[in-house]
């Protein structure tokens, strides 16, 4: 017991010890890095700093032209634009985050990080118990786009073409080239040098709906570009017929749309008159939603409360569309059903086979003493054969 009270003691002591054994001064792992923005766009910049103890992380900022004039900068700020978060444990980790950026957001941005303990102390320098990184951000005058109005997709649209363009008219740098975008994705041989660039959707159809964007390249500042929304009601392109399940399994349904907006979907259970909605309360049934696909789970399947007609519905703001799936349930014995009718027509057939022996006439069955009669008339008839042929002989 003595022992293990050294022992603890020792290793206590260690602890106490550890700090002045292992302090390390903070250091860079990863500075800010410069960017160019545009007007009303969105910027972060990230600082990890090592050390120990864990560095302190502070933001600051100048104006441009002013690198001597630094201002500390707080979560909130600029009313409510600047957001700030910092995350402390083996290292030190900060990201500040820009909204809506405007011209006057241009300037130099500082990370600065010290595990100093003077480094509050008015009376020190902070170019000694600091450490700094810097990073310039500048925003320029976001280009102005003419874009064609939002457009919507009906039933008799199929037989029109849409037309969506985009013009340049107002840019402080020459541009390269444009291209245009849907849902995030490059749209193939789109890309021109004009300023005025068109894209067509021939015999437009649901799946065509979407987030389409033009976008315009320039030699010495970011893309510029303009978004146009091509909207439709939702329409199921995928979903179960049927399932058939045993009790006791799991069940999988789910439905699959096109459309945009991306829909929002609800599952019921065709009960009757009255429809009865489903959700995740019951901690049987579990529905995930992401975008255009919805999946309805059924745990441990109940033959008596779980067959029916299951409905998913997608709903956004231009239209509704649902689909229906027949789950049935089968009873544990549904497995042996198939040996079960082999045997049955086993014993029907030995049935048969009984009752038509039993059912035998009585001529069908050989008499033991017919073979004797008939061997004694052949013996008679073969006497008198040879009684003829000696006569004839005499």
């Amino acid at each position: 017991m003595h022992r293990n009270a050294v022992m603890l003691a020792v290793v206590l002591l260690g602890n106490l010890m550890l700090p002045f054994i292992s302090a390390q001064n903070a250091g860079f792992v990863k500075s800010p890095l410069s960017e160019t923005k545009l007007t009303g766009d969105t910027f972060e910049l990230y600082c990890e700093v090592v050390g120990y103890p864990t560095p302190e992380i502070q933001w600051w900022y100048a104006e441009v032209n002013r690198a001597d004039s630094f201002k500390q900068l707080w979560d909130g700020a600029r009313k409510r634009r600047v957001s700030i978060n910092t995350a402390y444990g083996t290292n030190g980790v900060s990201v500040l985050g820009i909204t809506r950026l405007t011209l006057e957001d241009s300037g130099t941005y500082e990370c600065r990080a010290s595990n100093d303990p003077r480094r509050n102390d008015l009376r020190q320098n902070p170019a000694i118990t600091w450490i700094r990184a810097q990073a310039t951000i500048s925003v320029l005058q976001k280009p102005k786009i003419n874009a064609s109005d939002q457009t919507i997709l009906t039933a008799d649209s199929s037989s029109k073409q849409v037309i969506l363009q985009c013009n340049l008219t107002t840019a402080h740098t020459r541009h390269k080239e444009s291209f245009w975008m849907k849902n995030g994705q490059d749209i193939p041989n789109t890309r021109t040098e004009h300023k005025d660039t068109i894209y067509r959707i021939n015999k437009p159809r649901a799946d065509d709906s979407g987030e389409y964007m033009c976008v315009y390249t320039f030699d010495t500042a970011p893309n510029a570009n303009a978004t146009i929304e091509v909207k439709a009601k939702p329409d199921i392109t995928g979903h179960k017929r049927s399932e058939n399940k045993n009790e006791g399994e799991n069940a999988t349904l789910y439905c699959r749309s096109v459309g945009y907006p991306h829909p929002t979907w609800t599952w019921h259970k065709m009960d009757g008159k009255s429809p009865m909605e489903l959700d995740n309360s019951t901690g049987r049934i579990f529905i995930t939603n992401r975008d255009n696909y919805t999946e309805l789970n059924i745990l441990n399947l109940d033959i008596n409360t779980d067959p029916g007609i299951y409905e998913c519905n997608a709903t956004n703001a231009i239209g509704n569309t649902a689909q229906t799936t027949i789950l049935r349930v089968r009873s544990h014995l549904a497995p042996l059903w198939p040996f079960l009718g082999v045997l049955a027509e086993i014993i029907i057939l030995v049935v048969i086979i009984v009752v038509y022996e039993k059912r035998k006439r009585p001529d069908d069955i050989i008499d033991d003493d017919e073979p004797v009669g008939q061997m004694k008339t052949n013996s008679t008839n073969n006497h008198k054969d040879k009684n003829i042929r000696q006569r004839n002989t005499k």
